[in-house]
């Protein structure tokens, strides 16, 4: 019975992490990366710049995790 349970819940958050989160997460990753080249090519605040990359590497964890859900509830 749990089994079959647990089944019943594993797609749908196997769609929603690979086809939602992950561009999501993404698509953070590239928008901060972008904002901390465009500050420093215009030679912006060294504290923006770090703020930023701070960030950056946080989302980059947020993906990764995201990524080894998704494949995990994949099943892969």
């Amino acid at each position: 019975m749990a089994s079959g349970l647990l089944r019943c819940y594993v797609a749908p958050m196997a769609t929603f992490l690979s086809n939602i989160a992950l561009p999501v997460a993404l698509a953070a990753v590239t928008i901060v990366l972008l904002l901390g080249l465009f500050n420093m090519m215009r030679g912006g605040s060294p504290n923006r710049s770090q703020r930023l990359m701070q960030l950056r590497v946080l989302f980059q964890f947020v993906a990764i995790v995201i990524t080894m859900l998704a494949l995990l509830a994949l099943g892969r």
